[in-house]
């Protein structure tokens, strides 16, 4: 669920899509998370807005808000000013500063970065390391940081959010992350062990497009391309994660992205859509070549981009493509190739307006979607 500040600070929420039926043995989690979902996203009311929000009668709010209060997740937060007759409302919300969640990133070339994050995805610590020059020495190295960000939380740690370049299945076993030397390594189960906390790990573009979808006021049918050492994406529909049946969509880095050759790949093959876009490759190439050539190059590239995106997009009738990494190439000339490609290679009526845009979460993006997987995995909240 996202959400747009409206008066008064509070923000509006946007239901998600009916899913599967709710079943009696998990009726009461689901109404703790309606709770929990208002409070984040609206703010601070009383029961009775709680029950008008949520459809919920004020039993059951009221045996619910007593039950959070109990377990530390909701506070009072004093009186509402009157404003007629009567006894005026307390008033409750998410005990924002009652917890600490800490975010991963795996996803640079030179070092982890790691963060101590509010509930509301803000950063109050944070901490970084060298990537360990040996593939032995990252697990170790990656369990250390862990460990000194939940000793620099003071205050409980809801949990651990990982983002992790490669293939990630569901229950955070990592099947293929070829950088890292990891093959069906469960990370997952082995930081859970090691820290003594609830551990959840995505690969790293689906953290981001989480980020974008809770922070970043992005929509509910989204695609997400992080453009780095590699490039993947992260997508959504209906505001819930795609991961497809291998839990493998969304890498996109090894479409061929046309028949008139190109830069060769890492994989092997030929014309990749990494090889035409990861930073490491896109900067050679306009380091190598005339200044006047910049713009043609990221013109290409974005190009390319656009060939690999117009099928998804049309498939899937995505409303909006964002883009995080360097803006200095990937904003402006890039974009705009990019979206133009996508609109013609799609029907126009429905996709003639498609926005390519950076994302405003900066380089921060995979630890704040990290907080979103564990505010999700923990407390039904997103």
């Amino acid at each position: 669920m996202t959400s747009t500040d409206t008066d008064g600070g509070r923000r509006a929420t946007r239901t998600r899509r009916p899913g599967a039926k709710i079943l009696p043995e998990h009726a009461r989690a689901h109404n703790r998370a309606l709770v929990l979902q208002s409070l984040f996203h609206g703010g601070a009311m009383s029961r009775a807005d709680l029950a008008r929000e949520t459809a919920l009668t004020r039993v059951t709010i009221s045996d619910l808000v007593s039950e959070l209060i109990s377990d530390g997740f909701v506070a009072e937060q004093g009186v509402r000013e009157a404003s007629g007759p009567g006894k005026p409302a307390i008033l409750v919300d998410l005990a924002r500063d009652g917890h600490r969640i800490v975010g991963l990133d795996l996803s640079g070339s030179e070092s982890f970065s790691g963060a101590v994050l509010t509930l509301d995805g803000d950063i109050v610590a944070r901490h970084d390391i060298p990537v360990p020059a040996e593939p032995g020495g990252i697990l170790d190295a990656v369990i250390g940081l862990a460990r000194h960000l939940i000793a620099d939380a003071h205050a409980p740690v809801l949990g651990v959010g990982v983002g992790t370049p490669g293939v990630v299945d569901d229950a955070g076993v990592v099947l293929a992350a070829p950088g890292l030397g990891w093959d069906r390594l469960d990370l997952g189960g082995i930081l859970t062990e090691a820290l003594g906390v609830p551990v959840l790990v995505a690969n790293d573009a689906n953290a981001a497009v989480l980020a974008e979808h809770t922070f970043g006021g992005a929509g509910d049918d989204i695609i997400l391309v992080k453009v780095g050492r590699g490039v993947g994406a992260g997508l959504l529909t209906g505001g819930e994660p795609l991961r497809g049946a291998r839990s493998a969509a969304g890498e996109i880095g090894h479409v061929t992205v046309g028949t008139d050759g190109g830069p060769a790949c890492a994989c092997g093959k030929i014309g990749c859509l990494e090889a035409w876009l990861s930073i490491p490759s896109l900067s050679s190439r306009i380091d190598g070549g005339a200044a006047a050539d910049r713009d043609g190059l990221l013109r290409d590239a974005g190009e390319r981009l656009g060939i690999a995106l117009a099928p998804i997009v049309g498939a899937l009738d995505l409303s909006e493509v964002i883009l995080s990494g360097p803006s200095e190439l990937l904003d402006g000339t890039l974009a705009s190739a990019a979206a133009e490609t996508v609109r013609t290679r799609t029907l126009a009526t429905f996709h003639d307006e498609l926005q390519v845009r950076m994302t405003e979460q900066g380089q921060d993006i995979v630890l704040r979607g990290a907080a979103v997987m564990v505010l999700s995995g923990r407390l039904g909240v997103s």
